[in-house]
């Protein structure tokens, strides 16, 4: 990294010297090869004299930057000002140096500075401008010149630079080879099979051999052993809130690290776990439709394309925030240049900030490279019946904001469609009734519903104080607490029982479901339900009377 050196008189140039500072700390590019000193804003109070904390900053820069206005500025016991030691201990150093006059004429200037001025080589002015205004521009292209003069400065994008220190140990074998089954079968990869690791990286252009070549960033962000090692800003933060604003507590919240591939799974599993998952019936087939209150592929485009997008030098995170609301998707970074906000929401080409990191994740499937990402994501939530999603890039950041379903407009949606149905506490508890002995997972198998959605649901009714565990962990089995049962202890309510531990009853239940020729998990259900109402309203009503 080189370090540059802005000298001028401190009052004139003040604001440029800190608005060039910001510029360049914030640029993707720049920041990693630039570090700009600033007098007001790096130096502590010491003492010393400030001449000579100039000069001794100076001699650790690499690239001096001169700054000329109307003011001499402040003039030592020789006659000379700090400005004109610094531009001379630069020459003496053998500094590049960059040159920029505030005026087109000398009208006004001091005549110590015009002296200055004619001292300063012409050949090192980069340019004279009329106003501020002027000046940052100038500043700025210069510097972005001098990246291109100079071979020492050349880069190329994030994900297709070196990472310093990484070798092939530090990537996992068997992450290559799941990368290879994936992209061999989903997108017919041109790579052969039985090919060894370096081949492989070698093929995807994230690896090269020799004294000037190694691992870029992509291959230890994508395949790393430990990626966080090198890029420790490479994570994804989950929070659910509870309500519509930040408010703790929350309600859960994760931090995911590992390889791209690891983080945009768990991130999008994260989310769909705290949705409400609706299913069918078999009416029409074996598997029973499942749908989400987002669409699977609303949710998994926008956490993807913000980990595949993102700007890697940030010391930021992708965040995923959901409210009870809306799902909010933020990283660092910005549209890449040649699109505007609006390109987004029509067909466009395909323009990834980081190019190798979206081929990789277009041969897993995870991403599409054809620039229909987000006018994909606007049709399924329309689909959905959900508001459009909103975009915002107005700061250092890319926001995208999918909606969820208004609860009066979802309850209809599901009247409307009884091919679809929400699954109920009441049928949960019926079916770990019936079968009191199986596990969790066990239990969202036979409801086709994710694990961690269920192990949610179930922990609400243990703290409810509708059922227990009861016994060893694995030899236990689920009952109703005395409360409920209690509740539910009517003959109409008869399957608030344990059933297993009831056959006779469960018989009962039978000719029930035979006479009102419905299935036997609909009566247990319909019954269950009628239970939890009882209990909620007993529960009320002990409230009031507190």
């Amino acid at each position: 990294m080189k370090r540059i050196f802005v000298s001028s008189v401190q009052k004139e140039f003040a604001k440029v010297r800190k608005q060039f500072k910001r510029f360049v700390s914030k640029n993707p590019a720049l920041r990693r090869l630039f570090d700009t000193f600033v007098f007001e804003e790096d130096v502590v109070a010491c003492d010393r004299r400030t001449d000579e904390l100039y000069i001794d900053e100076l001699r650790k820069c690499d690239i001096y930057i001169g700054l000329i206005g109307k003011e001499y500025g402040y003039e030592d016991a020789d006659g000379i000002s700090p400005t004109e030691r610094e531009f001379d201990e630069a020459t003496r150093l053998g500094l590049t140096r960059l040159i920029f006059v505030l005026g087109k004429n000398d009208d006004g200037r001091a005549t110590k500075e015009v002296a200055f001025l004619r001292k300063v080589s012409g050949a090192l002015i980069r340019a004279r401008c009329e106003d501020e205004s002027e000046l940052l521009p100038e500043i700025y292209a210069s510097l972005d010149g001098l990246v291109f003069e100079q071979g020492c400065y050349r880069i190329g994008p994030f994900d297709a630079s070196l990472c310093d220190g990484a070798t092939l140990d530090d990537i996992d074998d068997d992450k290559v080879a799941w990368f290879v089954d994936r992209a061999r079968r989903l997108r017919n990869a041109d790579i052969e099979e039985g090919m060894d690791v370096e081949s492989v990286l070698r093929h995807l252009k994230l690896y090269s051999p020799g004294a000037t070549g190694g691992l870029t960033n992509s291959a230890i962000l994508l395949f790393g052993c430990d990626p966080q090692r090198f890029c420790m800003s490479s994570e994804v933060k989950c929070v659910q809130w509870h309500g519509q604003e930040r408010h703790k507590p929350m309600l859960s919240y994760q931090i995911y690290k590992g390889t791209l591939f690891d983080m945009a799974d768990a991130a999008v599993a994260f989310v769909l776990s705290k949705l409400d998952l609706r299913v069918g019936t078999r009416s029409k087939g074996p598997e029973a439709p499942r749908e989400y209150e987002i669409p699977v592929s609303a949710v998994a485009e926008a956490v993807i394309n913000a980990i595949a997008h993102r700007d890697y030098t940030s010391a930021g995170s992708v965040q995923v925030e959901l409210f009870s609301d809306r799902l909010v998707v933020r990283n660092p970074g910005t549209i890449n240049p040649a699109l505007s906000k609006e390109d987004l929401f029509v067909e466009h080409a395909s323009y990834p900030n980081n190019s190798l990191i979206a081929d990789q994740l277009y041969q897993t499937k995870h991403i599409e490279k054809f620039g229909t990402g987000l006018t994909d994501l606007i049709h399924d939530c329309r689909a959905a019946g959900l508001k459009d999603p909103e975009i915002d890039d107005s700061r250092s950041e890319f926001v995208i904001t999918i909606w969820r379903p208004d609860p009066a407009s979802a309850g209809a949606a599901t009247a409307n469609n009884p091919q679809i149905n929400k699954v109920k506490d009441a049928e949960i508890i019926a079916l770990m009734l019936s079968f009191p002995h199986l596990s969790i997972a066990g239990l969202a198998n036979k409801l086709q519903i994710k694990y961690s959605e269920l192990r949610y649901r179930i922990d609400h009714l243990k703290h409810a104080g509708i059922l227990k565990r009861e016994g060893a962990r694995k030899n236990g089995r689920w009952v109703l607490t005395p409360e409920f049962a209690g509740c539910a202890a009517d003959g109409q309510a008869i399957c608030t029982i344990n059933l297993a531990l009831e056959p006779e009853l469960e018989a009962r239940l039978e000719k029930i479901a035979d006479k009102r020729r419905v299935p036997l998990e609909t009566v247990m259900s319909q019954l269950v339900e009628e239970a939890v109402e009882r209990m909620s309203s007993r529960r009320g009503e002990s409230a009031e009377k507190l």
